[in-house]
């Protein structure tokens, strides 16, 4: 598995013709590997990904459950730095600054499950419902989810729920239905301004390994050593 330095270095052999992800044919997941790019500077948080997000994954219409969801962060002059959480808000709600704030700049991140290498939600699961696919996709078995909530515990980037539905845990998959029958994730064809970007790892003509090529590329949290496959670009030092 290429990590964020070496992904770079793979990108200078990038070929003119992009590989789509899934291509036509029997699908094996040992060929694959996926992963997602997200570029910051693009990101206007317009929430269209979320939007698209709950509707093809049927998860709950309220402000509270997300698969992938887009903070606002707003860095202070004296260095206090301000999370909200926009997603499901009014656009004035999205675009309010705390009263307070001597505001030195102002960004959104898009934020979902990492795909990780090393998920830790898989180690603790009790009962082997969350799994990594061959192709490096984290998913949960909900025929066998226990509902205990250990994996949600675990997830260093709290991008897991529980379903009030189904009282089984619940997050991102990259749209894994859709990207077996070659498509892209929901979030990523509606974005409008092309901010996220998804890809196989393992072609060196793929969409994201130009963008790794492209960009200097950071994951979160990487001292936790998880290996996060989604990546970002113009990732501030603020960003958590």
């Amino acid at each position: 598995f290429p990590a964020a330095g070496v992904l770079s270095a793979l990108g200078a052999e990038l070929d003119a013709q992009e590989a789509a992800p899934g291509a036509a044919g029997a699908y094996n997941p040992q060929d694959h590997l996926y992963g997602m790019g997200i570029e910051i500077d693009k990101c206007i948080g317009c929430n269209r990904c979320v939007e698209a997000c709950k509707a093809e994954n049927d998860v709950p219409q309220d402000d509270f459950h997300y698969r992938t969801w887009v903070e606002r962060y707003v860095i202070k002059k004296d260095g206090d730095v301000a999370v909200i959480n926009i997603s499901g808000r009014s656009e004035a709600a999205r675009e309010a600054v705390p009263e307070d704030a001597d505001v030195l700049r102002t960004f959104f991140v898009p934020k979902l499950c990492n795909q990780c290498v090393n998920p830790p939600c898989v180690q603790v699961c009790p009962v082997g419902a969350t799994f990594s696919t061959d192709d490096g996709v984290v998913l949960v078995d909900a025929n066998r989810c226990i509902g205990c909530s250990y994996c949600i515990q675990a997830c260093p980037y709290g991008a897991r729920y529980m379903n009030p539905k189904t009282h089984t845990a619940d997050k991102c998959t990259f749209c894994y239905h859709r990207v077996r029958q070659g498509l892209l994730p929901a979030c990523v064809e509606v974005c409008p301004t092309q901010a996220r970007v998804f890809g196989d790892l393992s072609s060196k003509a793929s969409r994201l390994v130009r963008f790794a090529r492209m960009n200097k590329i950071h994951v979160l949290k990487p001292a936790l050593n998880t290996e996060p496959k989604v990546y970002y670009a113009q990732l501030d030092g603020e960003v958590r």
